[in-house]
C-alpha cells in the first residue's frame, strides 16, 4: 500500500465480536451483492477518512451489521467466493490509495 495507508485483516464470525473489533471512529462499509456500484474514483473518496470494510461469509453479513453500515458496496452483481472478494477489495484499495497519493490514473 502507498505510504500513509494501513490494511488489517481480522477474521470474526459473529456480529457482536465484529462490532468490538472495528475501529471506533471508522466509517463502516459492508460488502453486499445488493449494494451500490462505485467507480474507482468514487471508491477512492471512501478512503479520505478512516474506513472499515466488512465481508460476510457464505451466508452473508448479519442484517444488523448491514443496517449499521454507512455504505453498502457491491463488487459484482454475481455472488463471489469469499477469498476472491477479499482479493478484489484489496486490489481496489491499492488502486484507490495510489490515486489519492497522486499516482496517475490511466483510465481517464
Amino acid at each position: 500500500m502507498p505510504r500513509g495507508y494501513e490494511v488489517a485483516r481480522i477474521a470474526v464470525k459473529d456480529a457482536k465480536r465484529l462490532r468490538a473489533a472495528l475501529p471506533p471512529n471508522a466509517r463502516l462499509v459492508a460488502l453486499d451483492e445488493r449494494g451500490r456500484d462505485y467507480t474507482t474514483r468514487q471508491f477512492a473518496e471512501l478512503l479520505k477518512s478512516e474506513t472499515a470494510f466488512v465481508i460476510g461469509g457464505a451466508d452473508g453479513l448479519d442484517a444488523s451489521i448491514k443496517s449499521e453500515a454507512k455504505v453498502l458496496l457491491r463488487l459484482s452483481a454475481m455472488t463471489l467466493p469469499h477469498a476472491l472478494a477479499q482479493v478484489l477489495l484489496l486490489e481496489q484499495l491499492y488502486r484507490a490509495a495510489t490515486l489519492l497519493t497522486g499516482h496517475p490514473y490511466h483510465r481517464e
